[in-house]
């Protein structure tokens, strides 16, 4: 659907399912990104894809794979859309820890928000992202996402509590980043 020289996103589909499944079932990649900590079977992955991701109406999820191969990496969501007030929720794993630290999720960001501001016409896009996640706020600000406050203590992860930071990036700041104001093949 969407593309750059190294990923494509596509529009997930039920028999994303297996794969999905065995990111949800990674510890370390949904330590990062998940507020509940659990293992799911086949089962109750393949009920999630269908009834959470699927059939939607105010979600959108995006597998996202590498170009050269076809080999899924990950995924990207716009969830909570809100057509009326123009503002979504982006969400991203990188699910294949492989590909961690390379690009993939700026580039996957870069696809999504650029779909999300310039094709569904968005006037914000928010995120929430935990604290210790210090690659993730990073990556956030320098795509040009603002805080925009703090659940303090929302996250018991390890035996310790953790803050939960609220970012968010409006219509007229994405067209102000260097990158938002070039048009992305779609």
């Amino acid at each position: 659907m969407f593309s750059t020289d190294r990923i494509r996103l596509r529009k997930m589909v039920k028999e994303d399912s297996e794969v999905y499944h065995t990111w949800r079932n990674n510890e370390q990649v949904m330590m990062s990104t998940s507020l509940v900590m659990d293992h799911y079977s086949i089962e109750e992955t393949r009920d999630f894809v269908t009834d959470v991701i699927l059939n939607s109406s105010s979600s959108k999820s995006y597998i996202i794979e590498e170009k050269a191969g076809g080999k899924p990496i990950g995924v990207t969501s716009l969830i909570h859309m809100d057509y009326k007030n123009r503002h979504a929720e982006c969400v991203i794993d990188i699910g294949d820890t492989s590909y961690w630290g390379q690009g993939y999720a700026t580039e996957a960001l870069k696809l999504l928000l650029s779909y999300a501001f310039s094709e569904l016409n968005m006037h914000r896009i928010s995120l929430r992202v935990f604290s210790f996640n210090d690659k993730a706020i990073k990556l956030y600000n320098k795509l040009g996402f603002r805080h925009e406050g703090t659940s303090r203590e929302s996250l018991f992860r390890q035996s310790r509590w953790f803050d939960i930071i609220h970012m968010g990036m409006l219509q007229e700041e994405y067209k102000a980043t260097d990158w938002g104001s070039k048009n992305l093949v779609f």
